[in-house]
């Protein structure tokens, strides 16, 4: 396999944790109404399940999404799980907006999670990312991420570890 330096990698050959980023092409803001979003977070999450990715955080946006998730044990289908995300919120938001064949995805980025700190890391980067965007001050408050879900959910010391962890030097393409 050849290896492009301008390319994101995409050698995603093993089970494990993953940090997923996708953007809409030329970073256009298609998912622009709390209907959309409604859409995309529903395509993004029933697809994941349906998958049997293991879903640790999401976030949506009107032009990209973040999500942490773990793996199937039988393999990655990374590639199936982003074209799958990609091509059925494509087409419902096409049929929405009367758009039938326009393009949406640009590209998606993964990361493989290897360590404990980079994992809880990224679990509060995601968390985090509608305040980092401007879009509120509490991230309990954006409606479509995981940030209040998180909260009410999980172990208060483990919920308190992960939102001790700053992001400010978290490497992950979010230039949106």
């Amino acid at each position: 396999m050849k290896f492009w330096p301008h390319a994101p990698s995409h050698v995603v050959n093993h089970p494990g944790t993953y940090m997923i980023t996708a953007g809409t092409v030329g970073k256009e803001h298609f998912f622009n109404t709390p209907e959309k979003l409604e859409l995309l977070e529903e395509v993004l999450l029933t697809t994941l399940e349906k998958l049997g990715w293991k879903t640790q955080a999401w976030a949506v946006f009107p032009n990209h999404y973040h999500v942490v998730d773990v793996s199937p044990n039988d393999g990655l289908g990374r590639r199936r799980l982003t074209g799958t995300i990609h091509g059925n919120s494509a087409r419902l938001l096409n049929r929405l907006d009367e758009c039938v064949g326009r393009s949406v995805w640009y590209r998606s980025w993964d990361s493989c999670i290897t360590f404990e700190k980079s994992y809880l890391a990224r679990l509060a980067y995601v968390h985090n990312n509608p305040v980092k965007h401007g879009l509120v001050s509490d991230p309990e408050e954006y409606r479509w991420c995981s940030a209040s879900w998180f909260a009410s959910r999980s172990e208060r010391r483990f919920y308190e570890t992960v939102t001790s962890f700053k992001t400010e030097s978290v490497n992950v393409f979010d230039d949106f």
